[in-house]
């Protein structure tokens, strides 16, 4: 079976699900936001979280794709820089319980972690982000041998902000005869690096994963599906994710729409990155684009029926089950 390496911010989500909002009122964390946080203040939180009872899940964007495609058997491996510390370990540990072979660079900084306040009956989600030790990583940390026997490479949106560190990364991963993706992963992040990222994709990427706010602000245009024809342009395939409504897949002149799996959602954190995932293993297969779309739709499904971004073990085997099945069909 192909292989696959990944490159992200290796953060540990610290869940915390809350009876009031009393805690967002005391660090001025408004609800439903994402704010970044030094580490002074990173670690009084989590030392106030502690005390209401916290869930720890090695986690960012990346990191959430590679877990998925070791546990669909992909031989599958991860680059990221941690601390010397309690959350460093318990991220690399995680990940290899998962199969998945890590490259862990160190920093003297502790590492990164995203704590998670879970509030109100409608489980609304508040985050504060202290980077740490993920955002020590530059260019001068990989080496051509980290890329050596992977099919395919796998890119966190979030990262191109580090452009050195990318252009490093994507020309070494060209050599060692990768196909390269990416996840957008923030429509923010795609407008403050707007040259960048088209010269990278025009140049290195080969699959582009994104969603309607991502593919506007790459593409300028407002209708998603005029949106998606160009962005394809830039890249082999472009796969445009559109929530509840599915996604579409473009390569070339076939273009195709792809319905939402059946759910039950309570808690969309991880959908777009378990779509990556479960494209890939189908794309790595050779199976048709429409294949690799609904199997990224199955398995993006189940994540959103959880809290979190770990999908639990039933709904693990209810997935390949309906994988397989998706899969026989099409090779009939």
């Amino acid at each position: 079976m192909k292989s696959i390496l990944g490159i992200g911010n290796a953060l540990t989500d610290i869940l915390a699900i809350l009876p009031d909002d009393s805690l967002l009122k005391e660090y001025h964390l408004p609800l439903g936001s994402m704010q970044h946080v030094d580490m002074e203040t990173g670690d009084r939180i989590w030392s106030a979280l502690k005390k209401v009872g916290v869930k720890y899940v090695p986690g960012g964007s990346a990191a959430n794709t590679i877990t998925c495609t070791s546990i669909f058997g992909m031989p599958s491996g991860y680059i990221g820089k941690i601390g010397d510390d309690e959350l460093g370990q318990l991220f690399r540990s995680t990940m290899e319980q998962y199969g998945v072979r890590t490259t862990m660079l160190h920093s003297d900084k502790s590492s990164g972690r995203c704590m998670v306040f879970i509030t109100g009956a409608n489980a609304e989600r508040t985050f504060a982000d202290y980077m740490g030790a993920a955002l020590e990583m530059g260019p001068e940390d990989l080496k051509p041998e980290y890329f050596e026997g992977y099919d395919y490479f796998h890119i966190e949106g979030y990262l191109v902000q580090n452009q050195d560190l990318i252009a490093k990364a994507v020309q070494m991963a060209r050599e060692a005869g990768c196909i390269i993706s990416i996840d957008m992963a923030s429509y923010n992040v795609v407008e403050s690096n707007d040259a960048f990222l088209h010269n990278l994709i025009d140049r290195y990427v080969d699959i582009v994963f994104a969603n309607e706010s991502e593919c506007r602000a790459f593409t300028k245009k407002d209708d998603p599906v005029e949106s998606l024809r160009e962005l394809a342009t830039h890249c082999e395939i472009a796969a445009l994710k559109v929530g509840k409504d599915g996604s579409w897949v473009k390569s070339r002149d076939e273009e195709i729409y792809i319905p939402a799996w059946p759910a039950t959602p309570i808690d969309g954190t991880g959908a777009g990155d378990t779509y990556a995932a479960g494209f890939l293993y189908a794309h790595s297969l050779g199976l048709p684009l429409k294949v690799c779309g609904e199997v990224g739709s199955i398995i993006a499904a189940k994540v959103v029926e959880v809290v979190g971004t770990k999908i639990d073990v039933p709904r693990w085997r209810t997935a390949k089950l309906e994988i397989r099945e998706l899969i026989e069909k099409a090779n009939a």
